[in-house]
């Protein structure tokens, strides 16, 4: 089935049929009708791709995260794809589970797909590829990574302020035993945050005893640095979790220990993630807007004025702490 097809059955020319799907030039309203109805009969789905090598423009863009199983990420894509389609745009997503490998290589699907921008939600990255990107005569956005340059736009968290703020809280609350659980800290964002929690406690110049654990980004991840943490021997009365999706296994394995949580131990975690709010006991989290994430990502690949294209443009986001019922007063203080 192709567009001959198509203005055949509605007895109109191919320009005509093309006009009305490309929405390009004025039509009748009731030739329109007729094309869209023989659309509709014959069950026609256009050659979107084929329409933008021939048009010269793409209506797709391009999205890789790191964890696509991590509701942090999923959150980015579904605001990303809200703004788009309300565009009349499509995105199309690749998952690299943090290697760098698999993110040159979705880097080059992307670019070989000829998408209009490209969203780069990643905490890896290879400087060669980098490079590369910057190269490219198009618009991209990284988040985590990368810098403002022309034709590239950069969204970053200040997530030292929001490890800051959780250990702040926590000590307030009494506790002087801390434990971090985080994950592929050999990535350079993530590697920040892990120094954040260290700086911080440095900061308390021996008032504090801390320890850090390493898995990877999964509940199964947290259940296990947890796991590890109390058979260290060291006893946290306050855990800080790099992110919600590692905190679910946190809780886990501490309820599983006939640990109380907060009476026991504290938790806190980072991203705000809707199931946060669901854990038991809810979860005292940073607030991360995923949905405004989103939103600016879009904005940077499509609607930013070419002016600000060619300059370069730096989004930056301040967390903020939210206090549920998974923290509390330090053991002693009870």
């Amino acid at each position: 089935m192709n567009l001959d097809d198509v203005a055949r059955h509605a007895h109109v020319s191919i320009a005509t049929a093309s006009r009305v799907l490309n929405d390009t030039g004025p039509v009748k309203n009731s030739t329109r009708l007729r094309v869209l109805r023989a659309v509709k009969s014959l069950r026609y789905h256009p050659n979107l791709q084929a329409r933008s090598l021939a048009g010269g423009k793409s209506q797709t863009l391009g999205m890789i995260v790191s964890n696509l199983e991590n509701p942090f990420f999923l959150d980015i894509f579904c605001a990303l794809e809200s703004d788009a389609h309300r565009h009349g745009y499509e995105v199309l997503v690749a998952n690299t589970d943090y290697q760098p490998r698999r993110l040159v290589s979705s880097v080059h699907l992307m670019m070989g797909r000829r998408v209009a921008g490209l969203a780069v939600i990643v905490s890896e990255m290879d400087p060669s590829l980098m490079k590369e990107l910057m190269e490219q005569n198009q618009p991209i956005v990284f988040y985590d990574v990368g810098a403002p340059a022309p034709n590239i736009s950069n969204i970053r968290v200040n997530y030292e302020k929001g490890i800051q703020k959780a250990v702040e809280y926590l000590y307030s609350m009494g506790h002087r035993r801390t434990a971090f659980v985080g994950h592929h800290t050999r990535l350079t964002p993530l590697l920040d945050r892990k120094r954040s929690f260290l700086e911080a406690m440095k900061h308390y110049n021996g008032k504090v005893e801390w320890t850090t654990a390493t898995e990877r980004d999964s509940p199964e991840g947290g259940q296990l640095a947890t796991r590890q943490l109390l058979e260290s021997g060291f006893k946290p009365t306050a855990i800080i979790v790099v992110n919600d999706f590692m905190a679910l296994g946190v809780l886990k394995e501490l309820r599983e220990r006939g640990l109380h949580v907060p009476k026991d131990v504290s938790v806190t975690g980072y991203d705000n993630i809707g199931l946060s709010n669901f854990t038991c006991p809810p979860l005292t989290t940073v607030n991360i807007p995923r949905a405004e994430i989103g939103r600016l990502a879009f904005e940077a690949l499509v609607l930013q004025k070419d002016e600000m294209r060619t300059q370069g443009r730096e989004f930056r986001i301040n967390p903020e702490l939210i206090v549920r019922e998974s923290s509390g007063p330090a053991p002693s203080l009870l």
